[in-house]
């Protein structure tokens, strides 16, 4: 029971670190935790898609390319041009809202230096230079959201990049299978 409890405790521990620590980067802090939030359900949803609901696509268009390939005509140049540009749609797509949201994450992060920033001058109008503990909140709040907009602008573009190469590699999978022999 013990064990049990300690773990308990450093749970709990961890949580108010947490809020702690979100507390301290302001309002801006939790937007960027919202962004995140939102930002790798979709890498998760895209990751899901690509491993399972693609493969069974290629695998339906392939059989029907199959079907179409035993037939006379140019017409399936153009089909196999169309279903190559509705594949690379469907991995493609979503992938531009991740980019604008790992765009948005240094601009955030500067919002929360700006609102730090005007944070300190408060300090300063009110008190001078005379409180250097009011003065330290106010650049701890201007410098941890520009901190975790970068930390999650630089996961971001790394995540994105492997997403991306992914529906390249994938998309050049599909296009040797609907090959024209």
């Amino acid at each position: 029971m013990t064990d049990l409890h300690a773990h308990w405790l450093r749970l709990v521990d961890g949580g108010h670190a947490l809020l702690d620590f979100m507390a301290a980067g302001g309002m801006v802090m939790w937007a960027l935790a919202g962004l995140c939030v939102i930002y790798w359900t979709l890498v998760f949803e895209r990751l899901w898609f690509m491993h399972r609901i693609f493969p069974l696509w290629v695998e339906e268009h392939r059989l029907a390319w199959e079907q179409l390939d035993h037939l006379s005509g140019s017409w399936q140049r153009s089909v196999r041009t169309a279903w190559l540009a509705q594949a690379q749609q469907r991995l493609g797509g979503p992938l531009r809202l991740g980019k604008t949201l790992v765009a948005l994450y240094p601009l955030l992060g500067l919002l929360g230096t700006v609102s730090g920033m005007i944070a300190v001058f408060d300090v300063l109008a009110l008190s001078g230079t005379g409180n250097p503990r009011g003065m330290a909140a106010g650049v701890w709040q201007a410098t941890l959201p520009t901190m975790a907009g970068m930390v999650l602008a630089i996961t971001g573009l790394f995540s994105l990049a492997r997403l991306e190469r992914s529906a390249r590699l994938a998309l050049e999978r599909l296009a040797d299978q609907l090959r024209h022999d």
